[in-house]
């Protein structure tokens, strides 16, 4: 008879698989996403790569859709440095207060249009360094401009990526820097171009956080993540 307050003991949950896939199994994946996709794009609406930058901007800790609601009315009125800061920073507030964290990305935008005008020429600068030192810019941000904007190969990490990459143990890491790293070396260079966007894509729509769609997933059989739902 069991103790009084005894509790069954639970089965520990399985581990993490944290070694990389190997360079074959990694090219499959991307060669049946990109048979997938053959030209996956962002979903962030813009017209250059000035309103590419600000729309990635305002994209921190915001969906897509909200930032696309919001700058359509925005790019409208202002698709240049110059533009936007004769817009001026009350006006710009105005327009993306559906956004989160809007005071605060308002006062970037304005600020970055100013830098971009005092050092650069009113252009958006083509160097990671130089992105980065632009008012609310990070590498993250830096990374989507390079890639979309100049077709650099870049990766940029956001939680989808993060998630996917280490699931599917593409470039498994602790931290966003980690998985980049681990990312440029693992991904082919025939689909380097598009990586990042694939990746988004699959964990937007299919490698969901807390209910993944397992039964739909074309990489399914080469996944063996502790996530994975039995299909």
């Amino acid at each position: 008879m069991p103790a009084p307050n005894s509790q069954k003991r639970r089965s520990p949950p399985p581990k993490r698989i944290t070694q990389p896939r190997s360079a074959a199994e990694i090219r499959e994946i991307f060669s049946r996403f990109r048979s997938a996709r053959p030209e996956p794009k962002g979903e962030l609406d813009y017209v250059n790569a000035f309103t590419l930058l600000v729309a990635v901007v305002l994209s921190a800790q915001a969906t897509d859709a909200g930032v696309n609601k919001a700058t359509k009315a925005l790019f409208a009125l202002a698709d240049t440095p110059q533009k936007m800061l004769a817009l001026g920073e009350d006006r710009v507030r105005e327009l993306i207060k559906t956004i989160g964290l809007y005071r605060n990305k308002a006062k970037n935008v304005v600020a970055l249009s100013e830098k971009l005008i005092a050092e650069f020429g009113g252009q958006v600068p083509t160097e990671r360094a130089a992105l980065e030192s632009l008012p609310g810019v990070g590498r993250k941000t830096a990374n989507v401009v390079l890639n979309i904007a100049f077709g650099e190969i870049t990766h940029a990490v956001d939680t989808h990526v993060f998630r996917v990459a280490n699931r599917l143990r593409i470039a498994p890491g602790k931290n966003p820097l980690q998985v980049e790293l681990g990312l440029e070396k693992a991904v082919p260079t025939e689909f380097g171009r598009h990586a990042h966007h694939w990746l988004i894509l699959h964990g937007r729509y299919t490698c969901k956080a807390l209910r993944p769609a397992c039964e739909t997933c074309i990489v399914a059989d080469l996944c063996d993540s502790p996530d994975k739902r039995a299909v």
